[in-house]
């Protein structure tokens, strides 16, 4: 007999598969001895009072073994014979994009700009330790995407526009771990997220597929009207059946590809702020409600939304011990972004705090609509951070009491950031939309969480890459560019998705929509 229970215990009882045999055997009234395996198939953290508990679905084995093998099992075709279709971007819309056209039978050739994961690996370090940052290889661009050297956080409110459930087993058969199955809000690490996408590389490739590093796409091969290759920089020229864009959000320069060359754009809300910083032990005191964390709970997470004039100021990207990163993608430019390990081990927590930006709220030509003021204003903030810096990677920096106070800070507490940062009062120079903005969300935010508007708190500038300002519009049926056929915008870039589960799901739908279209 196989049985599925849901429990509700206490943390340490979570973690001890004895202590959880005991109670589902009292639960089913049989004897201990008949349960043959316990296997936890759910896990969430009910932690909304001192009374702090785990939610578990379990499979109870009665009198019988497990006869499946653990893990998650998939089978992909030789496709080195098969017809091509073009991909430009090793991220995670590229790569689930790929995986998929293989299931199809299509041969997946991937161009991406940048440089495989272990020399990739080299160019950040050469950001961290000499402020030198490659265009084409940084925390934004090459294998992987920027989600290669990220938290790898793998929640999405998506859950209607794919198959959630394959995208994590597929990471997990390419090396995430297994706990990615079980979690509400699982993720993998930037430990070993790096391994997993050079797993999925040898996948595509062993199956016939193609992936081609420092290869950056410059212009689009257009024959009536549909898309039937691309080019790169160097001149090679790529045809394919269709061609799926997957390209990031901050690769400004495919935008400005397509605008030159006619294809319809549209300018579409965002967000920016600042990334907040705080001890790791202070946010674990605050959600679990006073009390230390203990041997048995996680790193504590935290999730705020507000208004401000009709206006969302929100929490994005939070990582529990985690590190704030540069993650610019070009010289003369400041960026932050949040990465954590596995474990969550680190001893500072971090998040973006942004607020929402519309269209309507930019400068530009009024009567017309201006599909580029978006990106120039994330670029022009992201310069103008760089000077505030004197022209360095160290980060602007204010105490979070003395920002949401409207004062100067006369020293700042340690941080993760490794480069450094630098006093500069952010609530003066930071534009009027953001900075008051921001201030007024994390008043009702401090007001609502005791302790989190504290001295030992730093807020450091900007966060301007929460997701695309450009929108690249395609039918919602086809996924097709609704001007250009055989041109399927993707992912983050396309701005359809945000974040590793929503890109990866929808480089998936798009390459069922390819088969479904082109098959």
């Amino acid at each position: 007999m196989i049985k599925e229970l849901n429990l509700v215990v206490s943390p340490a009882q979570a973690h001890d598969n004895e202590v959880l045999k005991k109670i589902v055997s009292g639960n089913l009234k049989i004897d201990i001895s008949r349960i043959i395996n316990l296997v936890i198939v759910r896990r969430s953290i009910d932690a909304r009072n001192s009374n702090i508990r785990f939610n578990l679905g379990v499979m109870v084995y009665v009198d019988e073994p497990v006869t499946s093998a653990p893990g998650s099992h998939f089978s992909y075709p030789d496709v080195s014979k098969g017809q091509q279709v073009l991909i430009v971007g090793a991220g995670p819309a590229g790569l689930f994009a790929a995986l998929h056209l293989i299931e199809r039978g299509y041969k997946p050739v991937i161009l991406e700009r940048g440089k495989m994961v272990s020399q990739r690996k080299r160019d950040i370090a050469a950001i961290h330790g000499e402020q030198i940052i490659d265009p084409d290889s940084n925390y934004g661009f090459g294998e992987g995407g920027a989600g290669t050297f990220s938290d790898g956080k793998l929640y999405t409110r998506s859950k209607k526009k794919g198959d959630i459930r394959k995208v994590l087993e597929v990471l997990n058969f390419h090396g995430a771990q297994d706990e990615i199955l079980i979690d509400a809000h699982p993720h993998i690490g930037t430990n070993i997220l790096p391994r997993v996408i050079v797993s999925i590389r040898n996948t595509i490739l062993d199956s016939g597929g193609e992936i081609h590093f420092n290869s950056r796409v410059t212009d689009l091969v257009i024959r009536n009207n549909e898309a039937r290759g691309v080019v790169l920089k160097d001149g090679t020229v790529f045809d394919g059946i269709a061609v799926v864009l997957a390209t990031g959000h901050s690769s400004r320069d495919i935008y400005n590809l397509l605008h030159h060359k006619g294809i319809l754009l549209e300018a579409k809300t965002f967000a920016i702020g600042v990334r907040v910083e705080h001890p790791q032990d202070l946010i674990d005191r605050i959600q679990y409600h006073g009390s230390a964390r203990g041997a048995f709970l996680p790193a504590a997470a935290y999730s705020f939304v507000e208004q401000v004039n009709e206006r969302g100021v929100y929490s994005f990207c939070m990582c529990p011990g985690g590190m704030i990163v540069p993650s610019s993608t070009a010289p003369g430019e400041l960026v932050l972004n949040g990465m954590s390990p596995s474990d969550r081990g680190g001893r500072f927590a971090n998040s973006g705090m942004v607020i929402e930006i519309r269209p309507g709220d930019l400068p530009g030509d009024s009567s017309v609509q201006d599909v580029f003021a978006g990106l120039r204003f994330q670029e022009e903030l992201e310069q103008e951070c760089f000077k505030r810096a004197g022209n360095t990677l160290f980060a602007p920096a204010q105490r979070l009491v003395d920002f949401v106070n409207g004062r100067k800070s006369a020293n700042l507490p340690r941080t993760s950031y490794v480069p450094g940062l630098t006093e500069s009062p952010l609530h003066e120079w930071l534009p009027e939309i953001i900075g008051s903005g921001l201030q007024e969300g994390l008043k009702l935010i401090g007001k609502k969480t005791k302790g989190y508007i504290t001295n030992d708190a730093v807020v450091l500038g900007v966060e301007s890459r929460t997701s695309s300002p450009v929108r690249i519009p395609r039918d919602l049926e086809t996924l097709e560019h609704v001007q250009i056929k055989r041109l399927f915008p993707c992912g983050e870039g396309s701005g359809y998705a945000g974040g590793i589960m929503s890109s990866a799901v929808d480089g998936e739908r798009v390459a069922e929509s390819i088969f479904n279209l082109y098959k």
